[in-house]
């Protein structure tokens, strides 16, 4: 029976570093999507510096870390895995009707906004309805 139980909480201890080791990640994706706060915004861009389009955004600042994921936003309603708006976490993926953006915690986002506002942070991630929250990371 020791062995048993040695077995299952050394398999708890892997699950509890593998969300451990997620977390950090969902929040290395965030801090990356940070810096390009006050870069343009161009429809179609390819350019976290330069411009790109709320889309372009998500896939650019996932890229970075290796993670494939779409660059149309409607298709990403799908990537990763599904999660309630309620247990949202850094890093994960705000869907909306025609647009992105990616949770900051505490109802914040970070997102390409507009040409007129660029990349920015949101203070309220639920102003327009939320479609899908999905997880990457």
């Amino acid at each position: 029976k020791a062995e048993g139980n040695l077995g299952l909480i050394g398999l708890l201890e892997i699950l509890v570093k593998g969300e451990v080791a997620a977390g950090l990640g969902r929040k290395r994706v965030e801090r990356h999507a940070l810096q390009f706060v006050g870069n343009p915004y161009v429809w179609g861009g390819n350019s976290l510096t330069n411009g790109t389009d709320c889309s372009g955004f998500v896939h650019l600042v996932y890229a970075h870390f290796g993670y494939s994921v779409a660059r149309q936003s409607g298709a990403l309603r799908s990537a990763g895995r599904g999660v309630s708006y309620a247990e949202a976490q850094p890093g994960d993926i705000i869907c909306y009707s025609g647009h992105v953006a990616i949770y900051m915690g505490g109802g914040q986002i970070v997102h390409a906004s507009d040409p007129t506002r660029g990349i920015i942070c949101g203070t309220n991630a639920a102003y327009h309805t939320i479609l899908a929250v999905r997880r990457v990371v």
